[in-house]
């Protein structure tokens, strides 16, 4: 499976795209940061995000898309800029008819280093050794979108399996499956 994992900035949006299956440690197959212009107006600033996903989408033609939720901050301007990227990013995947999965910060950080309050570094570290990089990933947005994927492609991977599997004990008995 591919996934894109994308942390949804306003000015640095994170892209990462990782290749595997669940409970193997996968194979990073792109990183990115998509940049806006912060003295540009809001709509360009969307606009040039959507864009910049967009391509990214159809160079790299993921499975699954996975965004870092949303998560309430004091910095109230700066939540709402999230917001709305990450908006963009859910937008971006859907258009193109792919899931799309949203993972809270402790979510990621608990899939990918086992503890849901680590810091940057140790997500860094992690995603660095689990896809056996030659060296970190660099910036930090690019390093929480390869986190992002590795826990959709591990999280994700078993809750389709899940799914699929309620769904097939749900047919009724004799229709195709």
């Amino acid at each position: 499976m591919r996934v894109m994992g994308i942390d949804p900035g306003l000015t640095r949006c994170g892209v990462g795209v990782v290749e595997g299956r669940p409970g193997a440690p996968g194979t990073m197959v792109a990183v990115d940061v998509v940049r806006t212009d912060p003295e540009a107006p809001l709509g360009e600033r969307l606009l040039a995000l959507d864009d910049g996903l967009r391509a990214l989408l159809e160079a790299h033609r993921p499975e699954a898309v996975a965004v870092e939720r949303v998560f309430s901050q004091h910095n109230v301007a700066s939540v709402i800029g999230t917001a709305q990227a990450s908006g963009i990013a859910l937008l971006a995947g859907a258009r193109l008819g792919l899931p799309t999965e949203t993972y809270t910060p402790s979510e990621v950080k608990n899939a990918v280093c086992g503890n849901g309050t680590a810091d940057k570094r140790q997500v860094t570290t992690m995603v660095t050794r689990i896809l056996r990089l030659q060296a970190a990933p660099k910036p930090a947005d690019a390093a929480d979108a390869l986190a992002i994927a590795i826990c959709h492609l591990w999280r994700g991977g078993v809750k389709a399996r899940i799914a699929a599997a309620a769904a097939r004990s749900q047919a009724p008995r004799g229709s195709a499956r």
